[in-house]
């Protein structure tokens, strides 16, 4: 996995800044019903998402939470005195304060579905009954656009997806939470070209191929054999859930 202290300076930059944050934004608040008034935004990372969640709407309580010291001081300087240090497996909030809780990129990072499992809980435990919980799923899979890049890609060897569709809604029901909507957004600047995604394998992003191996190297010398080296290939689309808890629960 990535060092995200290490990551957080060119985090929003690396992961299409602004234009994919307002994506998101929009995206996750078409889920949060509309009289909601606190709102935790758990991994909140470095709060390019989170400030669009706060000033979109000015009538909701938004806190963001990370677990990297850096991430967390840069989105502290996004929402002053809003932004909390700590561990998504355990919340630093008593039962049911929330309205709504979102984890957006988080759940595909995570090392296997035990992990997965305790963070919704988690998330589900600190929402008020009635609340809803909002989640992005197959975050991997959206970089998959059917472009030349996946094709040479499509053999490599890949983590299981902790964040697939199926696996979260399983989590999900086991804490009681029923199905209450989805969305999509477009990942607007994260489209691969071959050069980056040549720099991408040689900085660790592909957790399965470690930089300066030899199956890497491969990897590398296939995608420099494809055209149009700069170019980047079209944008993914990620999907967004949401999950009610009952309003007698």
């Amino acid at each position: 996995m990535l060092d995200y202290d290490k990551e957080a300076g060119v985090y929003d930059a690396t992961r299409g800044g602004e234009p994919r944050a307002a994506a998101a934004a929009e995206a996750v608040l078409g889920l949060v019903p509309q009289g909601a008034g606190a709102l935790l935004d758990v991994a909140c990372g470095t709060g390019i998402v989170t400030r669009r969640l706060a000033a979109a709407r000015p009538g909701l309580r938004v806190t963001g939470l990370d677990a990297a010291p850096a991430m967390a001081r840069t989105a502290a300087t996004r929402l002053p005195g809003a932004v909390l240090l700590a561990d998504s497996h355990q919340l630093p909030f008593p039962d049911g304060v929330f309205d709504a809780v979102t984890t957006i990129w988080l759940l595909h990072l995570v090392a296997g579905p035990e992990d997965a499992r305790a963070i919704i809980a988690e998330c589900a435990r600190v929402l008020r009954p009635g609340g809803v919980y909002i989640t992005t799923v197959d975050k991997a899979a959206a970089h998959d656009v059917g472009s030349d890049i996946d094709a040479v890609l499509a053999p490599r060897p890949r983590r299981p997806a902790q964040d697939r569709p199926d696996h979260v809604r399983a989590h999900a029901a086991g804490q009681g939470l029923y199905p209450a909507g989805t969305a999509r957004f477009r990942g607007h600047g994260q489209g691969r070209s071959p050069r980056s995604t040549i720099a991408d394998l040689r900085r660790g992003w592909f957790t399965m191929l470690p930089p300066g191996r030899p199956l890497t190297e491969r990897f590398v010398e296939r995608l420099e054999s494809l055209p149009d080296q700069e170019r980047p290939r079209p944008d993914p689309e990620f999907t967004v859930l949401a999950f009610r808890k009952p309003a007698g629960g």
